[in-house]
């Protein structure tokens, strides 16, 4: 099996790579080939088949294609521009999270048309296609009316990627992610990045700014929960799924206070004291337009599955990410 990972140099492309590679096999298949591909190359891991890391962008012409000429069975599109950033840059956010996309389609169909070919796509939306007023809890039937740039552009890629698959160019699987927390490693542009701040920072004993108020409630999973989305994602029986080819994936409605107590029972009101309240309107209008609880009960029965605490959430990132201690 060839498996492509567009945004491969990111957390959750890093992650799923190694989980790649520890696994060695997807569905039962032996993974034979990798390719990484981002905007920045990804460090290529060790590993018994061949691996190709490549600074590719994908919103560029050319550079779909040269990646599907190569055939890969499996491709996961992990690439975007995050939300604040797609939110203040318009031209950058179409380019990146819609053309690249549309791309990426077009260079599957037009490989398709010279023999058969058809491979599993796993694209990760976002719950940012959903835009207020919302009910108590959003179920599958809800519609999806982003209030961001960002959203829509994901919400377009999932209609794509129906469109797509009903064709029958592609063998499509959409997950619309949750807020992923605690996200290793350094602050991003992202809209909703001081979820993760606010308890990854003071785990290490570090300062974090919190721009918006205790009683915001969001929905999480963690990058664990997000590579089993993946992995699952890929092996799924897309039957199931219909012609509906996008899940919202379950996961944990907290709000920001719950964070901060879960963070104070690992590890105590030195750490909690380390974050610094700093309101900010821009964040907070951007995150006020964003969902708070699901009730992702078609993801359920397909099988995907996360955490029921953000206890669970942040002991994750303890094990995973701090060698079992904290500060």
């Amino acid at each position: 099996m060839h498996i492509l990972i567009i945004g491969a140099a990111g957390m959750v492309g890093r992650k799923l790579t190694q989980a790649l590679v520890k696994a060695g096999e997807v569905g039962g298949k032996p993974i034979e080939r990798l390719t990484l591909a981002d905007i920045v190359a990804a460090e290529a891991p060790a590993f018994g088949g061949a691996v190709e890391a490549l600074a590719a962008d994908l919103s560029a012409p050319g550079t779909a294609a040269a990646l599907i000429g190569k055939r890969p069975d499996l491709i996961f599109h992990l690439a975007a521009i995050v939300s604040g950033e797609a939110e203040a840059d318009f031209e950058k956010g179409y380019r990146i999270n819609l053309d690249g996309t549309r791309y990426l389609l077009e260079a599957i169909r037009l490989e398709g048309s010279k023999a058969p070919y058809q491979p599993r796509l796993v694209f990760t939306s976002s719950i940012a296609v959903f835009g207020a007023p919302f009910p108590e809890a959003i179920g599958d039937e809800f519609l999806s009316t982003p209030l961001t740039s960002y959203g829509t552009q994901k919400a377009i890629g999932e209609l794509l990627l129906n469109d797509y698959s009903r064709r029958g160019f592609v063998d499509g699987v959409g997950i619309r992610l949750p807020t992923i927390v605690v996200r290793p490693g350094k602050p991003n542009l992202a809209a909703s990045g001081f979820f993760s701040n606010i308890l990854r920072e003071p785990l290490s004993g570090k300062e974090a700014v919190l721009p918006v108020s205790r009683d915001v409630r969001h929905w999480f999973a963690s990058p664990r929960a997000a590579i089993g989305f993946l992995l699952h994602a890929a092996t799924i029986d897309t039957d199931r799924l219909g012609w509906r080819r996008t899940v919202s994936a379950p996961g944990l409605s907290a709000t920001v206070g719950e964070e901060i107590e879960a963070l104070r029972r690992a590890a105590g009101d030195k750490a909690v004291a380390l974050i610094r309240e700093e309101p900010n309107e821009t964040i907070a209008r951007i995150v006020a337009g964003w969902p708070r609880n699901f009730d992702a009960k078609r993801a359920l029965s397909l099988g995907f599955r996360a955490e029921s605490s953000m206890d669970e959430i942040i002991r994750a990132h303890i094990e995973d990410e701090l060698g079992g201690r904290v500060g």
